[in-house]
């Protein structure tokens, strides 16, 4: 699952990317970061940190053109999402959204780059 890393203000936020099966679709997510396990750090490239649990997760469909991405909010806290983290990842969803679709328009089955 690609992952994407940013700090914005001091804290981590995570964009995840990974194929939701029983919705047809990519799933986009946002999340803060977490520090990553400790038994991690010794191994090369290693991050420092992992996404957490997503608070939003954009569905982007890549098999039916006429369903719509939408967004979801995954959350029973509440989250203060920075403008430029929203705007960060309401760009993961539009390039994504932009792969589905021409990858439906040229009738290839699997949008992920």
């Amino acid at each position: 699952m690609p992952t994407e890393l940013r700090e914005h203000a001091g804290r981590q936020y995570a964009i995840r990317f990974h194929y939701a099966l029983p919705d047809d679709a990519w799933a986009v997510e946002l999340s803060e970061a977490v520090p990553a396990p400790t038994a991690c750090a010794d191994l090369p490239q290693a991050a420092s940190h992992l996404p957490g649990a997503a608070f939003l997760v954009a569905y982007v469909p890549d098999e039916d053109p006429t369903v719509e991405p939408a967004v979801h909010i995954h959350s029973h806290d509440e989250h203060v999402i920075p403008y430029e983290v929203m705007n960060w990842f309401m760009e993961a969803v539009t390039d994504q959204v932009e792969r589905c679709r021409r990858a439906m328009a040229e009738g290839v089955p699997d949008a992920e780059e």
